[in-house]
């Protein structure tokens, strides 16, 4: 069963957008030329209060040009007020349009095979996201603005003296020429900037995780090294950021103030032979005072600065889509050839498994059988790559090198519907979501009878947590009380326990439960009959299991528990730390 790939995030999604949200956008449109009739009149109005009243000797006429503008600045604050609700309306809008993007997005990169760096899709989906929201809302009031009304001065400038106009417009289009190539250097180190900052955010992230491991392997310095170079390269980014900026605000305050000079250079020529009157003189010298300067230094300032900023950012999440994504590699996390295995026996040859091109590997050569219908228990120690090996065998990654295969089909080739369905994991952070018991129970088997969610429920020690909750019909998630980590975990086995699922893997999924609470739920999915899997939060679990796997880089081993007894020393060095402690 194939699904339509998430719009990417590029034009074509804000082209879509406008037209879903055209009345809104018109709306816009439109209350934005209103709101700048002051910039269209202020200097029409200047030079007709002087040359009409004023320096004519009526300063009662002069003194009604000056109260038609100062009426229009009234005007001008309540075209605000009323257009500022829709902005609004395309702003939310578009926030949600985003979210939804990245997180369809990041589904299907994972479904795929593909991976980020730790921290990527954090930052996609919490401060990228904000960051697009604030920034289109702000150019909406700002550059919006500054452009219809640095518009609407020249069109006045035009309409008061066409040869001022033609004298002030090519060093404004000159200015706006020069500042282009700037902004696209300006845009290409914001790119960097923010590809550092992601890149220190995954590298924090991996080394705050494994603090532990870091430590205890005496790595102390080169991880600070590690980090302090990532550091350093932010710290250039920023740096460089900054001069391309400064740079560009020079260029601009330049260019603002040439216009008024090369009028002021033409004025007395134009006195001269009539061609303007001192009237006009001071409009157009307030068109460029007070409308086309100000107008233009902000235009590009916001421009160089929000606009880079957002074009940089919608960059970093366009990665997130397929569009600009990395793909996994070729034959990976997909169905080149869509089957379906007639039994779920597991087999791993060589298999390996690392988290980036660079990085150590998690599984390295691991070869092992996991007969259908058969238990098996994982330990070894934190990092040992005992939950990166439950992510393999449900089809969630790829191995990087070996065979992995399901009832002799590799992963790669398995048809994902069958495999959905075939295979469920639970992790150590169980999940409910908000609907009702049943909702919960029945997601992996829907249409189930009530019978068989009872059933489930009680097989796993749930069913007491069912009935104090009200039964199946009663609220769970955001309208239901609160659940413990226990709980949530009593619901996530119930649901896995009446799946269909011929493959069960549980990655310490009974780690909030007391020790007969665990006990109980992992032996009713082994008197189930289907493969199981259990990542042992407590030695007791491999106590339980028939085999066991020791996972523990090149000291892997697996056996019974009296064989690893005997031939692991740090199997052995387990048991005895949880005897000692007096731990089920």
């Amino acid at each position: 069963m194939s699904e339509a790939a998430p719009r990417p995030i590029d034009r074509h999604l804000f082209a879509g957008f406008l037209r879903q949200h055209r009345g809104a956008a018109v709306a816009v449109a439109g209350w934005s030329l209103l709101e700048a009739v002051p910039a269209l009149a202020s200097g029409l109005l200047v030079a007709a209060a002087l040359d009409r009243g004023f320096l004519a000797g009526r300063p009662a006429e002069g003194l009604f040009w000056i109260g038609l503008l100062g009426a229009a600045m009234v005007f001008r604050a309540l075209m605000t007020r009323t257009l500022t609700p829709w902005l609004g309306r395309l702003v939310e809008p578009l926030r949600d349009e985003l979210v939804t993007a990245v997180a369809a997005g990041a589904v299907h990169r994972a479904a795929a095979g593909a991976r980020d760096a730790a921290g990527e899709g954090v930052a996609r989906l919490t401060v990228q996201v904000e960051t697009v929201r604030a920034l289109v809302s702000a150019l909406l009031r700002s550059a919006r603005q500054l452009g219809v009304s640095l518009l609407m001065a020249f069109a006045g400038l035009a309409a008061l003296s066409a040869p001022v106009a033609a004298l002030t417009l090519p060093p404004v289009l000159l200015t706006l020429l020069l500042c282009a190539p700037r902004l696209r250097v300006l845009a290409r180190r914001q790119r960097r900037q923010l590809r550092a900052e992601e890149g220190l955010t995954a590298a924090a992230g991996e080394t705050f995780d494994g603090i532990r491991d870091v430590v205890a392997c005496g790595a102390q310095d080169r991880v600070a090294d590690d980090l302090s170079a990532r550091i350093t390269d932010h710290r250039d980014a920023v740096r460089a950021v900054a001069r391309a900026a400064s740079a560009n605000t020079l260029l601009v305050s330049l260019g603002s103030h040439l216009p008024l000079l090369v009028l002021l250079l033409a004025a007395p020529r134009l006195l001269d032979r009539g061609a303007l009157s001192v009237g006009e003189l001071l409009g157009a010298t307030s068109y460029l005072i007070s409308g086309v300067a100000p107008a233009l230094r902000s235009l590009v300032a916001v421009l160089g600065s929000w606009g880079v900023q957002l074009a940089t950012v919608l960059g970093q999440l366009s990665r997130s889509t397929p569009q600009g994504s990395r793909g996994p590699a070729e034959g990976q996390g997909r169905a080149t050839s869509p089957r379906s295995p007639r039994s779920p026996d597991l087999s791993l040859v060589n298999v390996g498994y690392a988290y980036g091109p660079g990085a150590a590997p998690v599984i390295d050569r691991l070869s092992l059988d996991i007969p259908a219908g058969s238990h098996l228990t994982v330990v070894g120690p934190s990092g040992a790559g005992k939950s990166t090996l439950t992510t393999l065998l449900a089809g969630l990654a790829a191995p990087d090198d070996g065979r992995l295969t399901l009832g002799g089909v590799p992963v790669t080739e398995l048809d994902r519907t069958w495999l959905h369905r075939a295979v469920t994991l639970i992790p150590q952070e169980a999940y409910v979501f908000t609907g009702t018991v049943r909702d919960n129970l029945s997601y992996l088997r829907p249409g189930a009878r009530d019978a068989d969610l009872l059933a489930s429920a009680t097989a796993v020690g749930a069913r007491a947590l069912v009935d104090r909750l009200g039964g199946l019909d009663a609220p769970v998630g955001l309208d239901g009380p609160p659940l413990s980590s226990g709980e949530r975990q009593l619901v996530a086995l119930a649901r896995a326990h009446v799946s269909p699922a011929s493959v069960v893997l549980l990655d310490e999924a009974c780690c909030h439960l007391d020790p007969a609470a665990e006990e109980r739920a992992e032996r009713a999915f082994a008197a189930r009959g289907t493969t199981l899997v259990v990542v042992a939060h407590r030695i007791s679990s491999a106590l339980r299991a028939p085999r066991i796997l020791v996972l523990d880089g090149e000291r892997t081993a697996i056996g019974t528990h009296a064989q690893l007894l005997d031939g692991s020393p740090l199997y052995a060095d387990l048991v005895g730390h949880w005897v000692a402690a007096g731990t089920p």
